[in-house]
């Protein structure tokens, strides 16, 4: 990156910074059990709402103790289940249309991150009609306030409960939008551990590690607060004691509680202290060969921290020693304690080294739009233009090794 745009972004980053305490950042108010949902139903006399899922959290009846307090309570219960990993363009629209043709007036986003940015856009699409997904890209493009949007979510990690993004991929191009405006903030959020009990292993894993990613690149940028440092720091302490005993045993509530709280805390330091480079890649990757963010978060956090050297010494050592990681006086084997830790992590609950799929190709490309996506707006420990980032992919792009009759032997990393 040249020297002007460094100048340029680190600019933009101080401004944003400066205008913190100004900015209106809000957090939702928590529901304690679906009970409470029908409840704020009520207070607001919504005689339909509209609950948008996928067909998995849909399928497993994750939904049913829910649907079945609404109808008890006369409040009919319109379902979008048709939600796919890295939701689209298209999944908003139809979700918006059935909407409207039902008269709903909420809206209650069900499962992962992915059906919470869903409905997260779908909101954005209701007030903002005449503007499509395409324009809302980018920071302060909404503007509107929302119908009222309540957040349940059945994995913790995404933090999407708590945050003013959501990532839509355009089926047609490939290309995701993140949007970020203050009126996607969902207003309430239910934090309920017995919808995540029966949440797989590997799901469980990618998704944790997707809550660390969000603590880290938070804590470790440049425009912190006292209050998202205190957020970042107490959700690294909670995954690191509790996701691996949510792995291995799923139905421990308290662990499965607590990554719920890491989790929201996470989300709620990254709403004001943005992510970095391992989100802009993973972004750009998803969108391409809709690669699992999670996954891709849990495969880039330890290559992106290492790439990052001794910019993110001091601040990782600080993150090691709160979790307990390391004591080590020096910050730079404290910081590699920390990263040797996540990677120990990532191989106890068999999360790969590689990704699959990334063609040579599509790098320049993907880089460029991870570039487009972090660049001026992520604060991070050190700036890199689409030349460095394409370093990053060729770190963790999976190239098949042959052997003398051209049957596959194993796998390796093309860097």
């Amino acid at each position: 990156m040249n020297a002007l745009k460094k100048i340029y972004c680190r600019t933009f980053q101080g401004v944003m910074r400066a205008a913190l305490p100004f900015l209106p950042y809000r957090e939702p108010a928590l529901i304690h059990g679906m009970e409470g949902v029908v409840t704020v139903l009520r207070n607001q006399n919504i005689p339909c709402v509209m609950l948008i899922t996928d067909a998995g959290v849909h399928g497993l009846g994750l939904t049913a103790h829910l649907e079945a307090l609404l109808d008890a309570a006369g409040i009919r219960c319109v379902v979008y289940d048709r939600t796919v990993a890295n939701p689209t363009v298209a999944n908003v629209e139809q979700a918006r249309l059935l909407y409207l043709e039902n008269s709903c007036q909420g809206l209650i986003a069900f499962g992962g991150g992915s059906s919470m940015d869903c409905a997260k856009a779908v909101g954005a699409r209701l007030m903002r009609p005449r503007k499509p997904l395409n324009r809302m890209e980018g920071l302060l493009h909404v503007l509107h306030r929302l119908p009222l949007l309540i957040a349940v979510p059945t994995t913790a990690g995404t933090g999407s409960e708590t945050t003013l993004a959501a990532v839509i991929t355009d089926e047609k191009t490939h290309h995701k939008y993140p949007i970020n405006d203050f009126s996607l903030i969902p207003h309430y959020a239910v934090l309920d551990p017995d919808v995540t009990l029966n949440l797989p292993p590997q799901l469980t894993a990618t998704t944790g590690m997707d809550a660390l990613t969000h603590a880290v690149e938070a804590y470790i940028g440049r425009s912190t607060t006292r209050a998202t440092r205190a957020a970042a720091v107490e959700a690294v302490r909670l995954i690191f004691a509790n996701l691996p005993e949510a792995y291995f045993n799923g139905h421990d509530r308290e662990a499965r509680a607590n990554m719920l709280r890491a989790a929201y805390l996470a989300g709620t330091a990254f709403t004001k202290s943005y992510v970095g480079y391992v989100h802009a890649v993973a972004h750009s990757l998803g969108g391409r060969y809709g690669i699992a963010h999670g996954l891709a978060n849990s495969v880039l956090l330890p290559v992106v921290l290492k790439a990052y050297g001794p910019a993110a010494w001091k601040k990782l050592a600080e993150l090691a020693r709160a979790a307990g990681v390391s004591d080590a006086p020096g910050d730079r084997e404290a910081a590699e304690a920390f990263i040797a830790c996540i990677e120990a992590m990532n191989a106890a609950m068999d999360i790969p080294e590689t990704l699959p799929g990334i063609r040579s190709e599509d790098i320049p490309q993907l880089a460029r739009y991870a570039d487009h996506e972090a660049n001026p707006l992520y604060p991070v420990p050190v700036l890199w233009g689409p030349e460095k980032l394409a370093d990053l992919y060729k770190q963790v792009q999976e190239v098949e090794v042959h052997d003398g009759k051209g049957n596959p032997v194993h796998s390796e990393t093309a860097a």
